[in-house]
C-alpha cells in the first residue's frame, strides 16, 4: 500500500464501534480511516486475507494486564507483520442514557478487565450490580438501547459519543498510568514501503537450542551492538510441551547496529523470525 493511501485505508479490529481498538486505529492513522469491527480476535486476523480490511490493529500489551496472549498467538500462525504501534491512554467513563444520573443507576455492565479496573469508584458504590460483558463498547450499545435510565456501562470516550450516550463520571479507572500498546498489522509482503530510518524498534520470536547458556548467547549480541532490549517475555510452544518461544522488543540508535546485532542472534538461535521494525510510539 502506498503512503497516500494510508489515510483512507480498511482497517479491522476486535470489537464493536466505539472500542479502545477503534479509538487506537483513529489516533495512529487518523480519522478517514474506515475501520471494520470484527468480533472476535480469531475474525479480526482473517479480515485482510478475506478482503475486509488492508490492515489490522491489535491490543498487544497493557501496562497493568501485561500481554494480550490470543494475539502473539494469532500472530504467529498468521503471515502478517507490525509496521507501527500506538500508545492510547485507558480512561473508564460512566455512560448512561441521557437523562440519567448517578441516583439512577442499578447495575453496571462492562469487559470483566474494565470492571477490575474500577475497583474504587464500585467500592464508592457498593449497592450497584456488576454484568460482566463481552466487549466495552458493546456493553454501552446494549445499556443505552434499552432505555433503561437504570442501566450504565464502563467504556471510552469514543463509545459514549459513537452511541450518543452521557457520561455520568469521567476516569473512574483506578490506576492513571493505565496504557494499552496496539500494533498495526500488513501482509509481510506490503510492508517493504513503510520501514524508514525512524524504523529502530524491532519485535521478535525466537526459539532456543537445548544447550547450556543457549538464552545468554541469543541476548549478548545486543549488548555487544548497543541495542537496548525494552522486553523479554517466555510464552510455551503449542504441541510441544515445556518448550518455550522468547518474545523480544529491542531497539537501537542506527540500523547498521540493529542488522548485526540481529546477524548474530540468528546464529545463535535454532529460530529466529522477526514480527515487525517499526518506529516506536512515544507515550
Amino acid at each position: 500500500m502506498s503512503t497516500s493511501d494510508r489515510t483512507t485505508m480498511r482497517v479491522a479490529f476486535q470489537g464493536e464501534p466505539g472500542a479502545f481498538s477503534e479509538a487506537a486505529a483513529i489516533q495512529l492513522l487518523g480519522g478517514a480511516i474506515r475501520t471494520v469491527p470484527r468480533a472476535t480476535f480469531e475474525a479480526a486476523f482473517t479480515a485482510i486475507a478475506e478482503g475486509a480490511a488492508d490492515a489490522l490493529l491489535a491490543p498487544v500489551e497493557n501496562s497493568l494486564a501485561g500481554s494480550v496472549v490470543r494475539v502473539f498467538d494469532l500472530l504467529m500462525e498468521s503471515r502478517l507483520a507490525i509496521v507501527a504501534e500506538t500508545i492510547l491512554p485507558i480512561e473508564m467513563q460512566l455512560i448512561a442514557a441521557h437523562g440519567a444520573s448517578l441516583a439512577d443507576i442499578r447495575s453496571v455492565a462492562s469487559h470483566p478487565m474494565a470492571l477490575a479496573q474500577c475497583e474504587r469508584f464500585f467500592a464508592a458504590h457498593p449497592q450497584w450490580k456488576r454484568v460482566p460483558a463481552e466487549d466495552t463498547a458493546g456493553s454501552v450499545r446494549e445499556a443505552l438501547s434499552r432505555g433503561d435510565k437504570s442501566c450504565a456501562a464502563i467504556a471510552g470516550r469514543r463509545a459514549a459519543e459513537h452511541y450518543r450516550g452521557v457520561i455520568l463520571a469521567e476516569s473512574i479507572q483506578d490506576n492513571a498510568e493505565n496504557f494499552t500498546r496496539f500494533v498495526l498489522l500488513l501482509p509481510e509482503k506490503e510492508i517493504a514501503s513503510w520501514i524508514s530510518p525512524e524504523a529502530r524498534k524491532v519485535s521478535l520470536a525466537m526459539r532456543l537450542a537445548h544447550r547450556p547458556g543457549a538464552l545468554l548467547a541469543s541476548l549478548e549480541p545486543f549488548a555487544k551492538h548497543g541495542v537496548n532490549l525494552l522486553k523479554i517475555e517466555s510464552r510455551p510452544i503449542h504441541g510441544r510441551p515445556w518448550e518455550y518461544q522468547f518474545f523480544i522488543d529491542v531497539e537501537a540508535e542506527t540500523p547498521a547496529r540493529l542488522d548485526a546485532a540481529l546477524t548474530e542472534v540468528r546464529s545463535a538461535t535454532s529460530e529466529l523470525r522477526v514480527l515487525g521494525r517499526y518506529p516506536a510510539a512515544s507515550r
